[in-house]
């Protein structure tokens, strides 16, 4: 099939093409942004009679951590500080990640809020929400060092 040159649709194409190769230069892709904010890695699995969730927090305390819990998510804050700076050393590879992180999680059912328990041992944060039939206002939760 014979089409006819149009030279606007050349442009236009031309466009399109400099548009993604700017927008990967200048805006950095999911995986690179993961890579340049810490977040604790969580996992979240449902009993017969609450949800528990679990975040590894390697090299904090319970002091260093924040939990609150709202009608429809679970929010865990802190930060992680460098515990000393290595001066005259040439790194030739540094993968531990430092600074503040915000990890929010969503609740799928309403949760007893006063019934709530935290623990944090070996560097994992444990967090045990008893299921409710209705839900209630936000609160902070206090977390127990194991």
């Amino acid at each position: 099939m014979l089409r006819r040159w149009d030279p606007w649709r050349e442009l236009l194409n031309m466009r399109d093409e400099l548009d993604r190769i700017f927008e990967r230069f200048f805006v950095p892709s999911e995986i690179e942004s993961r890579e340049l904010t810490w977040s604790p890695s969580v996992e979240m699995y449902e009993t017969d009679n609450e949800l528990v969730v679990k975040a590894e927090l390697p090299g904090l305390s319970s002091k260093d951590v924040d939990i609150t819990l709202t009608d429809d998510a679970l929010t865990i804050k802190g930060e992680k500080k460098e515990s000393e700076e290595v001066k005259g050393e040439n790194y030739y590879r540094k993968e531990t990640r430092y600074g503040s992180f915000h990890r929010t999680i969503p609740i799928p059912l309403p949760i007893k809020k006063e019934d709530v328990k935290a623990s944090f041992k070996d560097g994992v944060l444990e967090i045990r929400l008893p299921k409710a039939k209705e839900s209630t206002k936000g609160i902070k939760i206090k977390i127990e060092e194991k």
